[in-house]
């Protein structure tokens, strides 16, 4: 072999040693790791090596319509913007090794709209647009990431969150089973006319739990079930020659068959009922019952929030909360996703609460006023988690300052008894005070109207925090009306007074997002903690429900819950329909991470936390934790626009 066939050899060799090595770095990230192997050895064919030094511009908007795709294989990279409100600019995001860039751009056919520079020496792989086009074009896993982003590496989180919770349990348990799987045979129904007799004896020759009772239309009027059956032989007058619409349920619930198990599940416990009727284009096409959820072998959400609802004593309900626990364990392992699980959190704390009352009313006598049981912050919001302390009120109506201050004498030894039996249950001890036992949250409408008042009138840092928890109200016990009176009168002077809108948004930025200009993650020691953590609430969840609930506020929208919030901006045109999908997944899989800390601290008998070390995390979720920390601070510089802070 001459020295040039040699030297060309070599050549060839190292090229193929360099291609295989690119190959082996862009597997290890997503979602380069889920491409088919002939698709992401033609990005790497394709690919072109840049060196840009420390400081070094990469693509400005200057450059014009982008060209070139790029991934970086060493260094890191950083978005820099001009500053809304001052000289100079500001680091808007940062990306590392295995992430690309610029998307949005390339894909809208325009130029960038955020300079790129190199934060240190840098290395990042060049596609050229054509190549791109084709890639694009050829696989299907490189489209969906680069047309949804992290939304598509979120995909794969939840689908193997779902693949384990399959393979360790069986698709029978999935939470997101559509309801038209599950009713599997024709529902029984007949006329309004036909005679109660008639109608039971349908019933007791198909075997069922439930006749319904549908128009000419084939659209459910009514509903008949055991429970029924059971009332009308307790009822000595009654004719079992009469039409069933005399003793049948009329207007029954009903879903979508493309619904899923656990919106039935969530139907059933709130409603206390056994049956939800399947409606597909206003016709009648099925009935899923309790039964059905039990026989997939469904944890059992129905029957532990009606035995909750019926608890004859208050140690019945303290042993019922651990079974709360057990069933949160059941459904994080069946793959339910964070919303739902704090959905059935709020929901059986609302039982709880509701049947310590009932109890405590029972023992210790009715007050003789009418009152409602208010609840704050995260239970207000229905964003409870397992830890949980009380923030709770009460709301009742007086014509004048002397007959509130009796009412409220009459009913704060019920409330200070009824905090203390909430603390038995689980339910710790508010240590700010926030709770109905304390004359300051024990009001008359017309009270609390003038504090909520006094809040925006006066925004000092007291009031902006209190702000922050009574402004997320609802009722859980009593009448829903002078609540909704007193929620309206706060969302009109909210409206109305931008000076205080400011102060929120100059309060709701005091919690930044713990991502760095030079690190991924800002981490501080906290005590004697070995390892720099995160807080995943304060620094993770609490940019987001500050930032929606100020807008929300801010826009008239009544809502409480941080994603119904968001959703609600979005139809209001408030925020765009692509940020509130990104900031609501960024939340969504904070809280997910969130919660399943909390899972492995309690199976190893530890102190709930909400501080996380990232490197505890795979690279999957390391990367969208940045993400979604990302987004937070998307959403607080829109806050910083908006109100020129």
């Amino acid at each position: 072999m001459s020295k040039k066939d040699a030297y060309s050899q070599a050549g060839r060799t190292a090229v193929l040693q360099n291609i295989q090595g690119t190959l082996q770095l862009l597997q290890r990230f997503p979602p380069f790791n889920q491409m088919e192997h002939s698709h992401l050895a033609y990005l790497v064919e394709q690919c072109q090596l840049r060196f840009y030094a420390s400081g070094e511009s990469i693509i400005k908007p200057a450059d014009g319509p982008v060209e070139h795709f790029y991934i970086v294989k060493q260094g890191r990279v950083a978005g820099e913007r001009q500053h809304v409100s001052k000289p100079g600019v500001e680091t808007t995001f940062e990306i590392a090794s295995g992430e690309c860039f610029p998307l949005a751009a390339l894909l809208g056919e325009r130029a960038t709209r955020t300079e790129h520079v190199a934060v240190e020496d840098t290395f990042c792989l060049q596609l050229n647009k054509a190549a791109f086009i084709r890639l694009f074009s050829m696989s299907e896993v490189f489209r969906d990431f680069a047309l949804r982003g992290v939304s598509s590496l979120l995909d794969q989180v939840n689908q193997q969150v779902r693949q384990r919770a399959v393979e360790t349990l069986g698709t029978q348990y999935s939470l997101n089973t559509p309801l038209g799987e599950l009713a599997m045979r024709h529902p029984v129904v007949c006329g309004p006319d036909m005679p109660l007799r008639e109608a039971v004896g349908l019933m007791h020759e198909q075997q069922v739990g439930s006749i319904v009772i549908i128009d000419p239309q084939r659209f459910p009027i009514g509903i008949f079930t055991l429970r029924d059956l059971r009332q009308v032989v307790a009822d000595a007058s009654a004719e079992l020659s009469a039409p069933i619409a005399r003793h049948m349920t009329a207007a029954p619930f009903y879903l979508a068959p493309e619904a899923s198990a656990f919106d039935a599940a969530m139907a059933m416990t709130e409603r206390h009922i056994a049956h939800v009727c399947l409606v597909d284009r206003q016709r009648l096409c099925g009935v899923v019952s309790e039964r059905d959820l039990f026989s997939l072998q469904r944890v059992d959400l129905v029957h532990l929030a009606r035995t909750i609802r019926h608890a004859p004593r208050l140690d019945t309900l303290v042993a019922l909360r651990g079974e709360i626990g057990q069933l949160v364990e059941r459904m994080l392992a069946h793959g339910a996703s964070s919303t739902q699980i704090t959905q059935i959190i709020t929901l059986l704390n609302d039982h709880t609460v509701c049947r310590v009352i009932e109890l405590a009313l029972a023992e210790r006598g009715d007050p003789g006023v009418p009152f409602s049981w208010l609840c704050f912050g995260s239970e207000g919001r229905r964003e409870q988690t397992l830890h949980t302390d009380q923030d709770n009120g009460i709301l009742f109506e007086a014509a004048d300052a002397r007959e509130a201050e009796a009412v409220r004498q009459r009913l704060l030894p019920l409330a200070q008894y009824i905090n203390q039996c909430l603390a038995q249950c689980g339910f710790s001890l508010c240590q700010g005070n926030v709770m109905a036992g304390n004359p300051a949250l024990c009001l008359s409408r017309g009270e609390w109207a003038r504090r909520f008042a006094g809040f925006v009138r006066e925004a000092s840092p007291e009031n902006l925090l209190g702000s922050t928890i009574y402004f997320d109200l609802r009722v859980v016990w009593g009448d829903e009306q002078a609540c909704e009176q007193l929620r309206q009168g706060m969302l009109a002077q909210v409206q109305d007074n931008r000076i205080f809108q400011r102060m929120m948004a100059d309060n709701a930025l005091r919690q930044r997002p713990p991502v760095g200009r030079l690190r991924d993650f800002v981490l501080t020691r906290q005590g004697n903690d070995k390892a720099a953590t995160l807080d995943l609430k304060v620094q993770g969840l609490t940019p987001f429900v500050d930032g929606a609930r100020l807008l929300a506020l801010a826009n008239g929208i009544a809502a409480c819950n941080t994603l119904e919030r968001l959703r609600q901006l979005v139809a209001k045109g408030v925020i765009e329909a692509l940020d509130g999908a990104a900031f609501e997944e960024a939340y969504h899989f904070i809280q997910q991470t969130r919660m399943q800390q909390h899972q492995r601290q309690s199976r190893d008998n530890l102190p709930y936390s909400n501080r996380l070390d990232p490197d505890t995390l795979n690279h999957l979720d390391r990367r969208i934790l940045r993400e979604s920390l990302r987004q937070a601070q998307r959403l607080q510089a829109s806050l910083t626009l908006r109100y020129q802070l």
